[in-house]
């Protein structure tokens, strides 16, 4: 066998360190009954080909893996990595229709691991790994921009709020805020927005200078080295600040890393954060039930309006009802999806798809198929998303199925419909 530029010594070893008595366990119960394959959007969306089933992309990769015991030739991995990264987005659907419990989507990230270790991750995923080791953020941001852009952002809502700011490296505030990487670069708007809301909300805030990206795709990559560095700059920054928690962003992977993942990467009791971690769905929810944030019934949305419950909030994060606390209290004619809550099908775009670049994008939109049959039989005009990946994924979805549909944030659908106190108007003086 070939094994020319693959290390079979360290996939052997890694196989050894994966817990790999779980994993052949696993593999050895598994019946073959084909419960997981309806679970998966890539199986309906391919007319139900069998090399979609879960079960079979998991005895190619992992299960492969194990059975030759790492020795397996640089071929073999590119064809193991077509199918780790481009027909499953890990959105662990198929764990909750397993007769067995077999958490499929955890063997398929293994997997991943050993096909990073060997280069074999997508372009896309590689670029924003090297950017979190240069910057500490995905997307490359220098420090100097992102607070510009902050300060941007603060001047362009004084005008509605006098007196707001976005205030950088405040120490003892009650919340730390963290954004999408893709928030300062693409969409300013959104921090400006949340500013907005956290003005009126009278929250005490501070964003960091350094440890501001919450999101985590090199946990998608199978990175272990810089997944647990991302989660540990957040956490630096949260107890470098005194700050009592940490504000995630309406992205649903960086909820997962940073609440759920990232402290078992860095050995923290217990599996807990060093800082506890609150989602913006669950913070927005708590604002507008404590009174913090009153919605004008005047500006309630009226058209139809369905939700996407992305992976990482509604099945793996239990916040589905929150949000639909606050679909509910926005908008007065919403639409469910069906499946819905944990049962929804993954928008396409999830487990690092969406930045793997311009040679996946037919399959992400061929998968999303699915997701685009949901919505259009809502008779939605507005989907609801708090989750970047879905967000995007959906307008692409948006133009490829010719939806008709427009896709919103929670903070901008809250920051337009939110009622201001008097004193924190702008003074009308006469002319």
């Amino acid at each position: 066998m070939d094994d020319v530029d693959v290390d079979t010594e360290f996939i052997k070893e890694t196989l050894k360190a994966l817990k790999g008595a779980r994993f052949k366990a696993w593999l050895q119960i598994c019946a073959h009954c084909g419960l997981c394959a309806d679970s998966c959007l890539f199986y309906l969306a391919h007319d139900k080909d069998p090399k979609y089933m879960p079960s079979y992309k998991v005895a190619k990769t992992l299960g492969k893996l194990y059975k030759r015991k790492g020795k397996v030739d640089r071929g073999t991995l590119e064809e193991m990595a077509e199918i780790l990264y481009g027909n499953c987005t890990l959105c662990r659907r198929c764990a909750m229709y397993c007769p067995f419990g077999i958490d499929i989507a955890i063997m398929m990230s293994a997997a991943r691991i050993i096909c990073c270790s060997q280069g074999l991750a997508p372009d896309g995923l590689k670029a924003t790994i090297e950017n979190v080791i240069k910057t500490g953020n995905q997307m490359g941001m220098s420090t100097e921009d992102f607070i510009e852009t902050c300060e941007w952002m603060a001047e362009e809502t004084e005008e509605d709020l006098p007196g707001l700011q976005i205030p950088i490296d405040k120490d003892g505030a009650e919340m730390m805020y963290t954004v999408n990487a893709r928030e300062p670069q693409f969409y300013p708007q959104d921090i400006a927005e949340a500013a907005m809301i956290f003005h009126v909300a009278g929250e005490d805030w501070t964003l960091p200078s350094v440890g501001w990206d919450c999101t985590n795709l090199a946990m998608f990559a199978g990175d272990t080295k810089t997944m647990a560095k991302q989660v540990k700059l957040v956490y630096d920054a949260a107890e470098r600040l005194g700050v009592k928690k940490i504000g995630i962003t309406e992205c649903g992977h960086a909820y997962r890393a940073c609440r759920f993942e990232g402290p078992y990467w860095l050995g923290f009791p217990g599996g807990e954060p060093p800082v506890p971690v609150v989602h913006s769905v669950e913070l927005f929810a708590r604002y507008v039930r404590e009174g913090r944030i009153k919605i004008d019934p005047a500006k309630r949305v009226t058209e139809p309006v369905t939700y996407q419950d992305p992976c990482n909030i509604s099945r793996s994060g239990g916040l589905a009802e929150e949000a639909r606390y606050l679909v509910n209290a926005l908008c007065t004619d919403f639409r469910e999806m069906e499946p819905n809550r944990e049962h929804n099908h993954c928008c396409g775009g999830g487990g690092g798809y969406m930045p793997m670049g311009p040679r996946f994008k037919k399959r992400r939109l061929e998968s999303g198929r699915i997701k685009a049959e949901q919505i259009r039989e809502t008779g939605a005009k507005i989907v609801i998303v708090p989750c970047h990946n879905c967000f995007d994924q959906i307008r692409d979805l948006d133009k490829e199925y010719d939806l008709g549909v427009k896709v919103v944030h929670f903070k901008t659908l809250i920051s337009q419909m939110m009622i201001i106190p008097d004193d924190m108007k702008p003074n009308q003086q006469a002319s």
